[in-house]
């Protein structure tokens, strides 16, 4: 019987599941640029959406057995849940595509996703950073994630303002909607990665 159980290496899950998060941003782009075969990418974007949810409840699983953690239990859930809901929104996009039938993709749709894609790839570097504790680069990455967590929110803007101006068909302006809020509520929660890093930054350097 072992008086100290193993360490759970915390880090190493973290990256894991940021990477999940930047396959299904790379996927939600391809989708909207080529528009084609939409059920299969969605089925793909599924298959990532639900790695994710094992990521996240294998962390909290090893969270409720590990009696000293590397940084704040809080943090550690609070990081888990955030980078689980990005992919859970990114899944989200792809299925309301098929649900809606919609036939050809927008150049707001197509501007959001690749904004929300280096949004995420970014969250995926500063989440490399904490194992090293390289402090400095995680608050240049959360600082230039926040820019573009802007950025989208403008495009969402623009978005809904060709939808309510151009679209004369009020079905296809609900569905566009929803979707353009999903891409944009996924970079809110990259955002929300920002602010968590930022307070584990705080709390350890």
């Amino acid at each position: 019987m072992k008086i100290f159980p193993k360490e759970t290496d915390f880090f190493s899950i973290f990256e894991k599941a940021a990477a999940n998060a930047t396959h299904a941003a790379t996927l939600i782009v391809g989708i909207m640029e080529h528009f084609t075969n939409l059920e299969a990418w969605a089925r793909e974007v599924h298959e990532l959406e639900q790695e994710g949810d094992v990521m996240t409840h294998d962390i909290i699983r090893k969270l409720n057995k590990t009696f000293v953690t590397p940084i704040d239990r809080e943090d550690i859930h609070a990081l888990a849940s955030t980078l689980d809901d990005i992919v859970d929104l990114i899944w989200g996009a792809a299925d309301r595509l098929t649900v809606f039938k919609l036939k050809e993709s927008t150049k707001w749709a197509i501007t959001m996703a690749k904004d929300l894609l280096t949004t995420v790839e970014l969250v995926e570097k500063a989440i490399k950073k904490l194992k090293d504790k390289n402090y400095n680069h995680i608050q240049e990455y959360c600082i230039e994630i926040n820019r573009l967590e802007n950025r989208i929110d403008r495009g969402f803007r623009d978005a809904l303002g060709h939808l309510f101006e151009e679209i004369k068909d009020p079905i296809l302006v609900i569905k566009w909607k929803e979707i353009y809020e999903h891409l944009e509520d996924a970079s809110d929660k990259c955002e929300d990665v920002a602010n968590i890093l930022e307070s584990i930054v705080l709390k350890n350097a």
